[in-house]
């Protein structure tokens, strides 16, 4: 083989292979600037940071101060006068009825006074027997009235407490649905970021091989056209 067509053939083959590495690096550089454009996309299109609790609002407001709801039922309560009033009328009659009694029939003082004071006691224990009933009957009805007034107070304030506590807890969910909805976003952006950064570092060390390769192709090329100059002229 004639040096010329040594040093051609030495030519054409370097010059296929750093073709080659030349068309490998500008692939390389190709797919690493899309990598680096959608990695950069990414970080831009990122989430703003959001505060979920933002929204949550003061349930203290729908609290209601029920005190004023207790009331004393025992505080009106009244003596009644009307069975001492019937009591002192029925025994004015009795001493006047036996008064009559008396001066009618002639009989003795003593007679008078006996028949007298029976009266008096029989219409004294029926006054006080219906006292007694007026009086009874005036503190079961107030001690009624606290019970429903107790019951009422403490049914309200369940209400009120679970309203609280719905309404609480319904804010409480939509938080943490929130935050759910963003850190999912987040990890998922945050993958993609690191997925485009691993590909532009893939095609980046690619294409510095590529460079390599080509430099490498035109450097055997130059070297073995040395070779093939030493090898003619001789030791």
């Amino acid at each position: 083989m004639g040096i010329a067509t040594a040093i051609g053939a030495a030519v054409v083959s370097g010059a296929v292979g750093a073709g080659k590495a030349h068309k490998e690096m500008r692939r390389a550089r190709s797919a690493k600037n899309e990598a680096k454009f959608q990695m950069e996309t990414a970080r831009q299109n990122r989430q703003d940071i959001i505060n979920p609790y933002a929204g949550v609002t003061d349930l203290s407001g729908l609290a209601t101060d029920l005190s004023s709801q207790i009331t004393n039922p025992f505080n009106n309560m009244q003596v009644s006068t009307a069975a001492a009033e019937m009591q002192a009328e029925q025994s004015d009659m009795a001493l006047a009825n036996t008064l009559d009694t008396l001066e009618a029939t002639g009989a003795s003082a003593g007679g008078a006074t006996a028949l007298a004071m029976a009266a008096l006691k029989s219409k004294k224990d029926v006054a006080l027997s219906l006292e007694q009933q007026e009086a009874k009957n005036a503190e079961l009805k107030a001690q009624g009235e606290q019970a429903a007034q107790q019951q009422r107070v403490a049914a309200r304030t369940r209400f009120e407490e679970s309203q609280i506590r719905e309404k609480g807890r319904a804010e409480e969910l939509e938080a943490q649905g929130e935050i759910f909805e963003f850190q999912a976003q987040e990890a998922r952006t945050n993958a993609d970021i690191n997925m485009y950064q691993s590909m532009y570092q893939g095609f980046a060390a690619q294409q510095n091989q590529a460079s390599l390769a080509r430099a490498n192709a035109w450097g055997n090329v130059a070297s073995s056209i040395g070779n093939i100059a030493t090898a003619a002229v001789g030791p």
